[in-house]
C-alpha cells in the first residue's frame, strides 16, 4: 500500500491553489505534477523534498499551474520527467500548432485583432522553459511503478489519470462544483479539430469506473465519489444547452456569443473558454445519442433524463 501525500501550492492564476502528490513507489520517489513557474513553487518544492531522493515525475497534463515547475526540476534533481503523449507532439510541433489553431479559429468566425489579442495572452502566461529532456507517460513510465495510466481526455485532449492500490490522481478531470467543457484544440494526429465531445463521451464511461476510488483531484474541495462530479458537470452542460436552441445554426462563434450574453463577455480568454464550449454543446446536439449511450453504460442515465430530453427538445 503506498501513501500519498498531498502538496497544496499557491498559483497566481484564477483557479486557485494546485494540489500535487507525492509518494514512493518499488523505492522511488514520484512526483504527481509540479505546481506553476513561479518563486514561491520553486520554495516550496525545495522545503519539503530532498530533490537528490526525487526520481520521477509524472504530469497529469501540460496545462502551466500542473507542470510549470517540470524544468526547474530537470535541472535541479535527477528526476526523470514524464510528459502525456498528445502534450510531447504539441511541444514538438508547436509552430504547426499555432498555425493549425489560427485556421481553426478564423474558420469559426474570429478576427485577425482577436487572434493577435488571444496570442499575446497566451504569451504572457506561457513563457517559462520546458524541458528539454522527457520521456512519454504511456509509452515509457516503468511497469515496476505499477502506476496504471488511464487516457481521459475531457478537461484538454491530453488528460491522463493515474491509479494505484485505491487512490486516483486526477489531475482536472474531476473538479468538485466547477464546471468545465473541452478545450477547443486542434489534433496534431487528424490535422483537423480535435472531436473533444467523442472523447469526452468515452471519458464519462472511464472516470464513472473511478467510483470506489479515493479522489486525489488537483483543485478545491475533495471529491467523495465521481459519480457525483460527473452528474454535476452532465446536469449543468444539460441545462446551458437549452439556451443555445435558438442559435444552434449560428456558425460565427463571436457573433454568437454576443447574442447569448448580450455583448458583455470583452476578456479575451473567457472568450476563447465560451467558444469552446459552445462548440462542444453544438457537438452534443448534433449526436446526442453519443452521450446518452455513455450515461446509460455508466448507470447515471436515469438521474439525468428529463433534463437530457429537455435539452434535445427543439
Amino acid at each position: 500500500m503506498v501513501k500519498l501525500t498531498r502538496h497544496t501550492i499557491q498559483t497566481p492564476y484564477l483557479v486557485g491553489p494546485i494540489h500535487c502528490y507525492s509518494g514512493v513507489f518499488d523505492g522511488d520517489l514520484v512526483l504527481f505534477d509540479t505546481g506553476p513557474p513561479t518563486g514561491e513553487a520553486r520554495r516550496y518544492l525545495q522545503n519539503h523534498f530532498n530533490l537528490d531522493d526525487l526520481k520521477h515525475v509524472v504530469v497529469t497534463h501540460c496545462h502551466i499551474d500542473h507542470f510549470g515547475q517540470a524544468s526547474w526540476l530537470e535541472q535541479n534533481s535527477d528526476a526523470v520527467i514524464y510528459l502525456p503523449f498528445r502534450d510531447a507532439l504539441r511541444m514538438r510541433e508547436q509552430d504547426k500548432w499555432k498555425r493549425e489553431m489560427q485556421k481553426l479559429l478564423i474558420y469559426y468566425g474570429f478576427d485577425l485583432q482577436y487572434l493577435d489579442n488571444l496570442e499575446e495572452y497566451l504569451n504572457r502566461g506561457t513563457r517559462f522553459s520546458h524541458p528539454e529532456k522527457f520521456k512519454v507517460v504511456e509509452n515509457d513510465l516503468p511497469a515496476r511503478l505499477g502506476i496504471k495510466v488511464l487516457e481521459c481526455p475531457g478537461h484538454s485532449q491530453s488528460d491522463l489519470v493515474y491509479l494505484f492500490d485505491d487512490w486516483a490522481v486526477t489531475g482536472d478531470t474531476l473538479l468538485k462544483g466547477v464546471f468545465q467543457s473541452p478545450l477547443l484544440d486542434v489534433d496534431l494526429l487528424s490535422g483537423g479539430r480535435f472531436t473533444n465531445y467523442q472523447a469526452y463521451c468515452s471519458s464519462i464511461v472511464t472516470l464513472a469506473g473511478l467510483k470506489d476510488k479515493r479522489i486525489m483531484q488537483a483543485h478545491r474541495q475533495d471529491i467523495k465519489n465521481s459519480n457525483e462530479t460527473i452528474l454535476f458537470y452532465v446536469s449543468k452542460l444539460l441545462k446551458r444547452v437549452e439556451q443555445l436552441h435558438p442559435y444552434i445554426d449560428e456558425e460565427n462563434m463571436m457573433e454568437l456569443i454576443d447574442k447569448l450574453l448580450g455583448g458583455r463577455m470583452q476578456d479575451v480568454m473567457h472568450i476563447f473558454l465560451k467558444c469552446s464550449e459552445i462548440i462542444f454543446m453544438k457537438d452534443f446536439l448534433h449526436q446526442p445519442d453519443l452521450l446518452r449511450h455513455s450515461l446509460v453504460e455508466t448507470g447515471l442515465y436515469p438521474r439525468v433524463t428529463e433534463l437530457f430530453e429537455k435539452a434535445v427538445l427543439r
